[in-house]
Parts: structure tokens; sequence; C-alpha cells
């Protein structure tokens, strides 16, 4: 039988974002950081006041300000991305927390407005400031966070797995694993982005009809 441990009633506290504004990668590393006293329970501006008076009474420890200086508490925002200027790098998808994101290299890519978290990691990776944040007209539910969290533990598993099949195919020096230095592997994705790039001007500077 599982046992609930003191990280995982703070984690239940916290909203799923995991918009890493606390300084930890996600709210699960978050839990943790402050399950073992190693940070303060007002890191959060997702859960803003609300949130820190729920974790001091789960603590039973007096309520601090919220930390101003990881962000602002406010409204949710959804991530919404002007097609007509995407490139399709990617970049988007691979920052999303929470496989919000969809599309495929060099097409154009949307989001799923009931799954963003509105945590704005996928903004500045964007080589052609394409992705905006606008309010997305609603609150953030305690069904969103369930949700949220479930995809991104998905997503996390997911990558584990992925890096896992790849490393065992290497150490089994399957034929059909290239093997790409890592810093090659980057310059190839960088050389695709500058070509989409180039497309993109290319395409903006075509006169109209």
């Amino acid at each position: 039988m599982s046992t609930i441990t003191l990280a995982d009633r703070i984690d239940g506290l916290l909203p799923q974002t995991q918009c890493t504004k606390c300084g930890y990668d996600g709210c699960r590393p978050y839990a943790a950081a402050i399950a073992a006293g190693e940070a303060d329970i007002n890191r959060c501006p997702p859960g803003g006041e609300d949130g820190v008076r729920a974790l001091a009474a789960l603590l039973d420890r007096p309520a601090p300000a919220l930390d101003l200086s990881r962000g602002h508490p406010g409204p949710l925002m959804l991530a919404v991305v002007d097609e007509a200027h995407c490139i399709g790098c990617t970049l988007c998808i691979d920052a999303c927390p929470v496989d919000a994101i969809v599309g495929a290299p060099k097409r154009m890519h949307t989001v799923l407005d009931d799954v963003c978290t509105g945590c704005d990691l996928c903004v500045a990776p964007c080589p052609v400031d394409c992705i905006a944040m606008v309010p997305a007209g609603r609150a953030w539910t305690a069904d969103d966070a369930r949700h949220a969290r479930a995809r991104h533990d998905g997503r996390a598993r997911r990558l584990r797995e992925g890096a896992g099949a790849d490393a065992d195919a290497d150490r089994r020096g399957d034929a059909a694993a290239e093997e790409v230095p890592p810093h090659e592997a980057e310059a190839r994705k960088r050389a695709a982005i500058e070509n989409a790039l180039a497309r993109a001007r290319a395409r903006r500077s075509r006169p109209g009809p």
C-alpha cells in the first residue's frame, strides 16, 4: 500500500502549472524542496497568497508574504501561436511542460487551449516571436491542476523512456541508431531553424496579391 508523503501533500496544494518560476523544474521538485526544508513556501506566483496560506496551514507555520521577485499573480493566461508567422521549428513543443502544443517540423503549430497552463515557457524559445500570452478568460481549477500533473508526469516518463531506449541502442551498437555528437545535433537543429527563418523572411517580403 502506498504511503502519502509530506511532499505528496505539498504537491497536492500547488497549482501544477509547471512554470518553474519557483526556481525548480516543476511543481513536484519544489514540493520536495519544501518538504526537505530547502525552500520557502512563498515562491509560487500562480498559487498566489491563497497558495501560501494553504501551505502554511498544512505545515503549521506563519504565512510569509508572497515573494514577488518570482513573478506577480494574475489571471490565467493562454499561449496563442500566430499561424501566419510560425516556421515549424518545434522549439515551443520541446519547451512545453505539459504537451499542450501540437505540430510537426516545418509545419504550423497550435496550442490546445484546454491543456495550456499559461506557464509562458514556450515564448522565449520562439525564434520569430510568434507566440503571445493572452487572457484565458477563465480561472484555473483543481481539475485543471490534476490533468496538468498527469500530462507533466506522462511527458517526463516518455522522455525518460526515450532516453533509455537511445542508451540501449548505443550499447547494442545498433546499426539503425545513428550516433550523432551532441554539438553536431545542435548544429543541425540550428541550421534547420536558420533555413526556416530564411523561408519566413522571404515569405514576408513577397508583395501582396
